[in-house]
């Protein structure tokens, strides 16, 4: 999947947003994973997901 891997998927029109997801994802960084939330249009989901090392952006 284009270098990335789902770790969880959260659907978009829970009553809470994206707050289970970003929640999700922060409790990963505490584990030292580099998670993030995206948002999958197609299937209306969020998604925390991890980039592999080669498709991480560096440019700061």
């Amino acid at each position: 999947m284009n270098g990335r891997t789902v770790l969880q998927r959260f659907p978009a029109g829970g009553p809470r947003g994206s707050w289970p997801a970003e929640e999700f994802a922060q409790a990963r960084r505490l584990e030292g994973l580099a998670a993030e939330v995206v948002m999958d249009i197609a299937t209306d989901m969020f998604l925390v997901i991890v980039r592999s090392a080669d498709t991480v952006d560096v440019a700061a």
